[in-house]
């Protein structure tokens, strides 16, 4: 019973006791792992215990969070966790709450800090960082963007300019050169200003969750990357989306604020997961596209047969601007395939995860057949991919 008595009037006498703080990004990134930390400052004159308890948001499903720490006299300590959404809006974080044990381990008491705030999930602007300088960086290659050889030039001429080691000889301008007594070559530059509009179907194929994020998300956050890197390649970069109606406009453009426009378009993309009205699209990019333009469309096609229905329409957008149609590969079935069957179950599960396979290659070149590009990728792979073909097409200057 003293010792009881000792332990309380040793943790509630203190009028202070211990400081703690929750500090974390105005925004959380969609799909990454994002860093939250714990600060403690203890204020007592003896090691302590602590267990923290903090209130995350309820859409992270975590019912006993938990973490325990010793903390040194009068010392500070920074304590890290990760927390990962897989969808956007907005998150509620509660109180911080603190348990606070001495030595004798007799008797706890409670600290609560923070008293709740919201927090924003956009979409992954951690992999808009990790690319932004994808378009100029020299070491390209070890994110796995793949090195294009250039047909020609696309062409702007931008100067003439001294010869150097490593310049095209076929670019020599004799008459400079003649001129200058000095070898002189014409240099250009990638053509600047052609519109690129990504386009991201909102229905119901886009559901499919792989990793715990759907489809559409993993679209939506390739689109706010592929952005950045088509602004910084000096092109004009749009997007909307689309279901039974066509939502969430942003006109290609290239001006200073037209990042912040797109990703607040990404934000408020509203699900509904409806049939999508290939249709409507068609006439709305009829309508308000007006100049040729390289369009990335975002969807999702399981078999051959739900290409055929949809295939007058793509043909359609085909005619007048350059049409990249981005569909994914089922990773699960991937798995199916190559694992070893064991049971006549098993040979069965391999056989149709098989044909679906299959069927994903019939649809790449049907849309080949057609004059459609397309890039067939594993959903983790999508930021990557798509970022690889429109360097592609600027490269060979098909726009």
């Amino acid at each position: 019973m003293v010792f009881l008595v000792l332990d309380i009037l040793t943790l509630f006498l203190a009028k202070t006791g211990i400081e703690g703080s929750r500090t974390m990004a105005e925004k959380l990134s969609n799909g990454d792992d994002n860093k939250i930390v714990v600060s403690i400052k203890n204020y007592y004159t003896f090691s302590i215990q602590v267990k923290i308890i903090d209130e995350i948001p309820f859409q992270f499903q975590v019912r006993n969070f938990e973490i325990y720490r010793k903390i040194k006299a009068s010392a500070t300590d920074a304590i890290q966790y990760y927390v990962r959404p897989t969808e956007r809006g907005e998150y509620h974080f509660g109180k911080l709450n603190i348990y606070v044990t001495s030595p004798l381990r007799l008797i706890s008491r409670r600290f609560m800090f923070e008293n709740g705030h919201m927090v924003p999930t956009y979409p992954s602007y951690i992999q808009l960082r990790k690319y932004d300088l994808m378009a100029f960086s020299n070491n390209l290659f070890q994110y796995g963007v793949k090195k294009i050889r250039r047909i020609g030039h696309t062409i702007e001429f931008e100067q003439i300019k001294e010869y150097v080691q490593g310049d095209d000889i076929r670019t020599l301008n004799w008459k400079a050169t003649a001129k200058k007594n000095s070898l002189m070559v014409n240099q250009f530059q990638d053509e600047k200003s052609q519109s690129v509009y990504m386009v991201i179907d909102k229905g119901r194929t886009m559901k499919m969750p792989f990793n715990q994020l759907s489809l559409l998300d993993y679209a939506i956050n390739a689109t706010l990357v592929l952005s950045n890197v088509i602004l910084k390649k000096h092109d004009k970069a749009g997007m909307f989306t689309f279901s039974k109606k066509v939502e969430n406009r942003v006109m290609a453009e290239k001006r200073a604020s037209q990042m912040q426009l797109i990703l607040d378009a990404l934000y408020n993309v509203k699900t509904d997961f409806f049939e999508s009205d290939y249709g409507r699209l068609y006439v709305d990019i009829k309508k308000n596209i007006n100049h040729r333009s390289l369009i990335l469309l975002y969807t999702n096609f399981e078999t051959l047969d739900g290409l055929q229905r949809q295939l007058p329409y793509l043909k359609g957008i085909a005619k007048n601007h350059l049409l990249v149609v981005i569909f994914f590969q089922n990773t699960e079935l991937n798995e199916i395939i190559h694992k070893k069957s064991e049971t006549v179950q098993e040979v069965y599960d391999k056989v149709i995860a098989e044909k679906f396979a299959f069927e994903k290659r019939l649809i790449v070149n049907e849309l080949k057949k057609y004059g459609i590009y397309s890039v067939l990728t594993q959903p983790e792979n999508l930021t990557l991919d798509t970022i690889n073909k429109y360097l592609e097409i600027k490269a060979r200057g098909i726009l």
